[in-house]
C-alpha cells in the first residue's frame, strides 16, 4: 500500500506537503516507529515524543544547509527516516546497518556525531559562529532535552552563547513536565506573538529609544521580566542573553511551526521551549517511558518485551548486591547519574529512598558528591556507565583518588556494548584507572565473582573499582553469602596438564573473557589464571609463571593501549631485567579504532577475542 511516508526521501519532498498532509504524515511515522522498534530494538519512547518537532524542523528550515544538532541522539529515529533512511531502518544498530545515533559519516544531514548528553548547545554555538566569520546566512539549531539540562555543560554553552550575538536557536524538549506544565491556547497564542517579528522590532527599537534614558530603560526591562514571568517561565535563559519563547505544545504541528518560522526571521541567540510527552501515540509507552527509553524487540500490539535471556545480567547483579549490602550496612549510600533503570538501582531506591541519590545527568558532581559523603563517614557506591566515567575523570582524580576516600565505583557496560557502538562503549578505563595512584581495579569473571568483588571493594578503605560488562556471564551460580578476596590475588584456573610440554603457554584472563580462554587453554594444553586485579597486579603468580613457561598471554576487554597487558609487560620488565630470562609475550585485546555497533558476540569474534581468536592467536607462535 502506497503512504505519504513512502513518498519522503528528502526534506525538500516533506517541504512540499500542506499542514493536512503533515498530520497525516506524523501519524505514518509514529507506525512506522513502533513497527520498525519492535523488530530491532531501539530507543522508542524518546523517538515518539519527538515526531512533530522534527518534521516541523525539517518543513521550516533549509536542511542540512541549517544545521540541526540533536543531543544525547536517540531522538533522531525520524530524523533519519525523513532524510533518506527510512528502508535502511531495519539494519539499526546492527551490524554494517545505520546507527543509533547521529553519525557525520552516515548523512549529511547529522551534522554532528552525539552519544553523550549536553554537547548540542557548545557544537551549534561553535557551528553559528563559524557562518558568522563567514558571513553566511544560515542557522544552527540545538535541540536539547530536559535531562540533558541538568549536566553542567550544557550551562556552560548557554553562558558563552549569550555573550555572543550569533543566530543560534536552543530548543528545549521539555518531555517529563519537569520544568513547566503553562501549556495551553492562550500560553501558544503569547508564544506566536513573543517569536513574532514585530513584537521583536518593537522591543530594540525600544530598547534604542529607552537607552538613552536609563532609569525608564530600568523601568521597562522590569516591566517586561513580570509580564513575561506572570505566564512564562523563561528569565533564567533571559539572564544568558537569550530570547526565551515558549512553552508550548511540542506536538501541535500548525503552533510549532508558525513560531519556527517567526523564530527563523529573528538575530541572535533565541530560545523556544517545547513541552511533549514521551511515548507520544504509543499507550505502554506512555505508561512506561522508561521501560521504553531502550528497549529490545517487542510485540508492537501490546508492548510485551520478547525477551529469551534466562541467565541473570551483570546488572542485576549489582543491583541485588546493592540492597543486600544496605541491609547489613547503615552507612551505604548508592548514586546515580540518572541511570537509575539502565543501573539496576529500582530496588535499592524503592527500599531505601533516604539513602539514594540521582543527581541527574552531572557525572562530575556525581564524583565529587560521593567525596564529600565520604570526608564524613558515609559509604557511597557510585553506579557509572564506563563510557561516562571518562566525563568525570578529574574528579576522581582530584577529590576521590588524590584524598583517598572510601568510594566505590560500580562500573557497568565495560568493554564492548553491542548495538549502541562506539559512544556507549566501556573501552578504555583499565587503561585511564589504572595510571591513578590509590584505586584498586577488579574485573569479575562470572556473575558470582561480581557480587564478591563488590563486597571486597565495599570493605576496602580507600578508592576501589570494579569493572563487569552488559548483559549476562556464563550462568554461574551465586553464593549469598559475601566473602571479601584477597587485594591483588590471582587464581589458577587451569594447569597445564603436560610439565615437561615445550613451549609452555600461560593464558592471564582479565575479566570476563575467562570462559573463552580455558577453551583455548584446552586446546593448547595451557596454564590459565584468572587475574582478578588489575591494579594491584599478582607480581608473585606473574613471576612464578615467568619461571617455567616460554610464552604469557593476556586476554582483555578494553584498549590494549595502557590496559591489563600493559600493566604484565611492567611487571615482566622489572623480573626480566632481574632474572636475566627473556619470555616472550603476546597480548590480546581491543584495537586501536573505534569499533563499530552489532552483536556483541560477533564484535568480540572479530577483535579476536573469543575462544577460536584466541587460539589461532597463540598456535602460531608454538608450532
Amino acid at each position: 500500500m502506497t503512504t505519504l511516508l513512502n513518498s519522503i526521501d528528502s526534506p525538500v519532498q516533506l517541504r512540499q506537503l500542506g499542514r493536512k498532509e503533515l498530520l497525516t504524515l506524523a501519524e505514518e511515522l509514529r507506525t512506522f516507529l513502533i513497527d520498525s522498534v519492535a523488530k530491532t530494538g531501539g530507543h522508542l519512547a524518546s523517538n515518539l515524543g519527538v515526531v512533530e518537532l522534527t518534521i516541523a524542523l525539517h518543513y521550516v528550515f533549509n536542511t542540512p544547509d541549517d544545521r540541526l544538532v540533536w543531543d544525547v541522539g536517540h531522538q533522531t529515529y525520524t530524523h533519519k527516516i525523513l532524510t533518506g533512511r527510512r528502508d535502511a531502518m531495519q539494519s539499526l544498530r546492527k551490524n554494517k546497518g545505520i546507527a543509533g545515533f547521529p553519525r557525520r559519516t552516515e548523512s549529511e544531514y547529522d551534522t554532528f556525531g552525539t552519544g553523550h548528553s549536553s554537547t548540542s548547545i557548545s557544537a551549534a554555538l561553535g557551528m553559528a559562529v563559524a557562518a558568522q566569520k563567514a558571513g553566511i546566512e544560515r542557522r544552527a539549531i540545538a535541540i536539547i532535552g530536559d535531562g540533558a539540562m541538568t549536566a553542567g555543560m550544557a550551562f556552560e554553552g548557554l553562558n558563552n552563547a549569550g555573550s555572543m550575538n550569533a543566530n543560534l536557536l536552543v530548543i528545549l524538549n521539555d518531555n517529563d513536565m519537569s520544568i513547566s506544565n503553562n501549556v495551553g491556547a492562550l500560553n501558544n497564542y503569547l508564544t506566536k506573538l513573543l517569536s513574532s517579528r514585530f513584537y521583536n522590532t518593537v522591543r530594540s527599537s525600544g530598547k534604542k529609544v529607552l537607552s538613552t534614558m536609563p532609569h525608564m530603560m530600568e523601568f521597562a526591562r522590569r516591566a517586561e521580566e513580570h509580564v513575561k514571568g506572570m505566564v512564562m517561565p523563561g528569565t533564567l535563559f533571559e539572564e544568558f542573553g537569550f530570547n526565551y519563547i515558549g512553552p508550548i505544545d511540542g506536538h501541535n504541528l500548525d503552533t510549532l511551526i508558525d513560531t519556527l518560522a517567526n523564530i527563523k526571521k529573528l538575530k541572535g541567540p533565541q530560545f523556544l521551549h517545547i513541552v511533549t510527552q514521551k511515548g507520544k501515540g504509543f499507550e505502554p509507552a506512555e505508561l512506561n517511558p522508561n521501560k521504553f527509553h531502550g528497549i529490545g524487540k517487542f510485540n508492537p500490539y501490546n508492548g510485551e518485551v520478547i525477551d529469551s535471556a534466562l541467565k541473570q545480567t551483570y546488572t542485576q547483579v549489582f543491583g541485588d548486591w546493592l540492597v543486600d549490602m544496605a541491609d547489613q550496612d547503615t552507612r551505604l549510600v548508592g548514586i546515580t547519574p540518572a541511570m537509575c533503570d539502565g543501573s539496576s538501582l529500582n530496588a535499592f531506591a524503592s527500599k531505601y529512598p533516604e539513602r539514594y541519590f540521582d543527581v541527574g545527568i552531572a557525572e562530575q558532581h556525581a564524583l565529587t558528591f560521593a567525596a564529600g559523603l565520604a570526608c564524613d563517614g558515609l559509604k557511597p557506591v557510585v553506579a557509572i556507565y564506563s563510557t561516562f566515567l571518562q566525563r568525570a575523570y578529574d574528579q576522581l582524580i582530584h577529590d576521590v583518588a588524590l584524598q583517598n576516600l572510601p568510594v566505590l565505583l560500580a562500573i557497568d557496560r565495560a568493554g564492548l556494548v553491542g548495538a549502541d557502538g562506539p559512544t556507549h562503549a566501556g573501552s578504555f578505563d583499565l587503561s585511564f584507572l589504572r595510571c591513578i595512584p590509590n584505586v584498586v581495579i577488579m574485573a569479575p569473571s562470572d556473575e558470582n565473582e561480581c557480587r564478591q568483588m563488590l563486597f571486597t571493594g565495599f570493605q576496602y578503605n580507600g578508592v576501589s573499582a570494579v569493572r563487569y560488562p552488559r548483559g549476562t556471564g556464563p550462568g554461574v551460580a551465586i553464593e549469598q553469602k559475601m566473602l571479601a578476596i584477597p587485594i591483588g590475588q590471582a587464581e589458577i584456573k587451569r594447569h597445564t596438564s603436560n610439565t615437561n610440554a615445550k613451549p609452555k603457554v600461560a593464558i592471564l584472563s582479565f575479566g570476563s573473557r575467562l570462559h573463552a580462554c580455558l577453551q583455548a587453554g584446552e586446546q593448547l594444553d595451557a596454564t590459565v589464571v584468572n587475574m582478578r586485579f588489575i591494579k594491584p597486579i599478582d607480581q608473585s603468580i606473574i613471576e612464578k609463571l615467568s619461571q617455567d613457561h616460554d610464552l604469557i598471554v593476556t586476554v582483555e576487554e578494553n584498549s590494549l593501549m595502557g590496559g591489563a597487558g600493559s600493566a604484565v609487560l611492567e611487571a615482566l620488565q622489572g623480573i626480566q631485567m632481574n632474572n636475566k630470562r627473556c619470555i616472550k609475550t603476546l597480548c590480546l585485546g581491543l584495537p586501536d579504532q573505534f569499533i563499530e555497533h552489532g552483536d556483541h558476540e560477533a564484535m568480540l569474534a572479530a577483535c579476536g577475542l573469543d575462544a577460536i581468536g584466541i587460539t589461532n592467536a597463540i598456535a602460531p607462535i608454538i608450532t
